[in-house]
C-alpha cells in the first residue's frame, strides 16, 4: 500500500527518525553555523574551532549537507544555507538559542520522554525525566529562568501592541499583570496609554527583570512591582486583572484557581482579562505539536473560547466581552457572575 507515493514504512521512518533532530542540535551546540558566518569555512579549522574530531565533524556536516542545513561547495569547505542562517539566532526565542543543547530548549524537548508518564497520570512529564518540575528547575537554574524570560518577552512583541490598541484601556485607571514575567506586556500598554497606572505580580526572578525594564523606558512612577504567586492572594483594587498566555501552562484545575483569586481581588466592579493564543489553522489542536507539548512540559493545554468561559464560571466570573487580534489571539473579558 502507497501514501501519497511512498510506502508506510518509509513514512513511519521519517515519523521515528531522531538523527537529524540531533544532528541539527549539534551542529548548534557547536556553533558550526556561527563558525561558518564569520569565515571559518574549512573543516579542518572548523574542527580546530570547535574542538572536536575533524573527522567525525565532516560526517556531521555531510549528513547535514544532504538535508538542506550546509552545502559543500568545494571540498571540505562549507557554507550555509537558508536554513543554516537560522541557526545562527542566539536571541530569545531565536533558533539558535532553542536548539544548543546545553539549553532550557534542548531540556524541554528532552522531556517528551515523559510522555508515556503524562498520558498515563494526564500530568505534567517533565518532572519524570529532569527530576523536578518545569517551574521548579527555572528556579534552581538561573541561565534557564534568563532565557525563559527572554523567551517571553519576544512573545510580547505579538501579543502586547495588540493588546494596548485591541482593548478599550480608556475605561481604566489601574491595570494589574498577574504573572507579567519580564514586563513587556505591561510596559507596551503604558508606554501606549499615559493615564494607566499598573502592577506586575510574578515570582521575585521576573519581577526584578521586570522593575529594570520599567526603569529604562521611564515607567517607574506608574508601575508597581509586587513579588507573588496567582495561586495565593493578588494586591486588590485593581479595575483590570490580566492573565497573558498563562493559563495555557495549567490544568483545569489550576487555571481555575488562577481567575478565582484574579476574581477575588477584582471584587464587584473589576474585570479579568485572559489572553490567550487560540488555535487557528496550521495550528488547530492536534495539527501541531503544541497541545502535546504543553502537556508534557507543564500539564496544561489548549482552550476554546467555550472552555475557557467553562473555567470562568467555575471561578464566578461570566463573559462580558471577546476583542479578536490577528493569528488567533483573543482577549477574553470577564465579569463578577450575577
Amino acid at each position: 500500500m502507497t501514501i501519497d507515493g511512498d510506502d508506510a514504512g518509509a513514512r513511519l521512518d521519517r515519523l521515528t527518525d531522531l538523527a537529524t533532530p540531533f544532528a541539527v542540535r549539534t551542529a548548534v551546540t557547536l556553533r558550526v553555523p556561527d563558525r561558518i558566518a564569520s569565515g571559518v569555512t574549512g573543516l579542518a579549522e572548523l574542527a580546530e574551532a570547535c574542538d572536536v574530531d575533524p573527522a567525525a565533524l565532516g560526517r556531521l556536516l555531510r549528513y547535514l549537507t544532504h538535508r538542506g542545513v550546509f552545502v559543500e561547495p568545494s571540498p571540505e569547505v562549507f557554507a550555509l544555507t537558508g536554513v543554516g542562517e537560522l541557526l545562527r539566532d542566539r536571541a530569545g526565542g531565536g533558533r539558535g538559542a532553542d536548539l544548543d543543547l546545553g539549553g532550557l530548549g534542548a531540556r524541554m524537548d528532552l522531556a517528551w520522554a515523559g510522555l508515556p508518564h503524562a498520558i498515563r497520570t494526564g500530568g505534567p512529564g517533565y518532572g519524570a525525566v529532569h527530576g523536578r518540575d518545569f517551574w521548579a528547575d527555572l528556579d534552581a537554574h538561573p541561565e534557564h529562568r534568563a532565557y525563559f524570560d527572554a523567551l517571553m518577552l519576544s512573545q510580547q512583541r505579538f501579543t502586547a501592541p495588540q493588546v494596548a490598541a485591541l482593548y478599550p484601556w480608556a475605561e481604566v485607571t489601574r491595570v494589574v499583570d498577574v504573572g507579567g514575567g519580564a514586563g513587556g506586556l505591561l510596559r507596551e500598554v503604558l508606554a501606549a496609554h499615559p493615564h494607566l497606572r499598573g502592577t506586575l505580580v510574578d515570582r521575585d526572578e521576573p519581577v526584578a527583570t521586570a522593575a529594570r525594564t520599567f526603569a529604562a523606558h521611564g515607567l517607574t512612577d506608574r508601575t508597581e512591582t509586587v513579588v507573588g504567586d496567582f495561586f495565593a492572594p493578588l494586591p486588590a483594587g485593581g479595575d483590570v486583572y490580566v492573565v497573558s498566555r498563562a493559563l495555557t501552562d495549567w490544568s483545569d484545575t489550576h487555571a481555575t484557581t488562577i481567575l478565582r483569586r484574579c476574581a477575588e481581588a477584582a471584587g464587584d466592579a473589576g474585570r479579568v482579562l485572559v489572553i490567550e493564543v487560540l488555535p487557528t489553522v496550521p495550528h488547530v489542536p492536534h495539527l501541531s505539536a503544541y497541545d502535546l507539548r504543553m502537556l508534557v512540559l507543564v500539564g496544561g493545554r489548549e482552550r476554546s473560547v467555550a472552555e475557557h468561559a467553562a473555567l470562568a464560571a467555575t471561578a464566578g466570573l461570566a463573559p462580558r466581552r471577546t476583542f479578536a487580534g490577528t493569528d488567533g489571539l483573543t482577549l477574553m473579558e470577564f465579569a463578577p457572575a450575577r
